[in-house]
């Protein structure tokens, strides 16, 4: 994260390296915001400077170049800025909430409200859902399709939904409790049928990724019985599809986020670890980091696997996912703290 040169100079940083081709792609805003989330909770773990200069200068990419003042928007991209995100909006209000409670920097509460309000403005539907993507600068909403779940208003929007909790916890404006608390009710009235969701395995296994951003999303409200039902049922429903899927393609970041929400559900008293299956996803997960002699590479971790051949991204979120879920998973073996449940990137 230091040396592969995925944050550019500006702070931004791209949304993954391309070993194939050798070289980024562009910087993305909601990458740029679970880099700084990455980079506050490293500097949380080994109180290395470094890292909080690095979630520095992500943040003041993300209120002074990113965000758009006068619409009151958050871009997916700076060049051209054409979309904005719901799902990216609520990780990037997150990470500037991190930033902010580092370091006090009022600057960076005041985008990350901004950013949530836009959530509530912008992204509501008619419907009482809230749209997946906006086209700019006319803020539009975008044609959903069902097989991507990306263009849908489904449960995985909970993870992003959980910034406004963030965001109440440290305002006390009720607006941002009240509309999580209607994606929670949606999430948990749909949950069941997003899995499988799709005819092609492949695709399945993106899905669990999706359907892991429900699972952290129920963390705020985890003691609530429908919510300790849910967080039950979908840990084990993930942990099936993972493994029937594994041997024909696996990717890491689920190996990360079913590892992480496994750990923070026992913590919090929900469902006991099986000991078991959190073993062997770590280690699976361990193999999938990158031992070499580029920096570009060096300590990242793969996205994915086909059979026995390494996809050729080497992918930020799946480092910082993958890296936390193991420093969790040793941590707590070793009986130590119990992190909160804010330094989830």
């Amino acid at each position: 994260m230091l040396r592969s040169g995925i944050q550019e100079p500006n702070g931004g940083v791209a949304r993954y390296y391309r070993t194939d081709v050798c070289r980024n792609l562009p910087v993305s805003t909601e990458i740029t915001g679970y880099a700084v989330s990455a980079f506050v909770y490293l500097h949380s773990v080994t109180a290395d400077r470094r890292y909080l200069e690095c979630a520095i200068a992500g943040a003041r990419f993300l209120t002074r170049i990113a965000w758009d003042a006068a619409s009151r928007v958050m871009p997916f991209e700076i060049a051209p800025t054409e979309y904005s995100y719901f799902f990216d909006c609520g990780i990037i209000v997150r990470g500037l909430l991190a930033a902010w409670r580092t370091t006090g920097d009022p600057e960076f509460l005041d985008v990350a409200t901004g950013t949530g309000e836009s959530m509530l403005r912008d992204f509501a539907s008619g419907d009482g859902d809230f749209h997946p993507i906006l086209t700019l600068p006319h803020k539009r909403a975008t044609e959903r399709d069902e097989l991507r779940w990306s263009r849908t208003a489904a449960c995985y929007q909970l993870k992003s939904a959980m910034a406004w909790w963030d965001l109440f916890e440290t305002t006390q404006d009720a607006r941002f409790s009240d509309a999580y608390d209607r994606v929670l009710q949606d999430s948990i009235r749909t949950w069941a049928n997003f899995l499988p969701g799709h005819p092609d395995r492949h695709k399945v296994m993106d899905r669990l990724h999706a359907f892991s951003y429900f699972l952290e999303g129920l963390l705020p409200r985890a003691t609530d019985p429908h919510c300790a039902v849910a967080l039950r049922d979908g840990i084990a429903r993930c942990a099936h599809h993972l493994r029937e899927i594994a041997p024909e393609f696996e990717r890491s970041d689920v190996y990360a986020q079913l590892l992480r929400v496994r750990l923070h559900a026992d913590w919090l008293g929900i469902v006991p670890l099986d000991l078991p299956a959190a073993q062997w996803e770590a280690g699976q997960l361990a193999g999938f980091q990158v031992t070499s002699a580029d920096p570009r590479i060096d300590g990242g971790y793969w996205f994915g696997r086909k059979g026995a051949e390494w996809l050729p991204f080497v992918n930020p979120v799946s480092a910082a996912f993958a890296g936390q879920a193991l420093e969790l998973w040793e941590s707590g073996r070793r009986g130590e703290a119990q992190p909160h449940r804010h330094q989830l990137i």
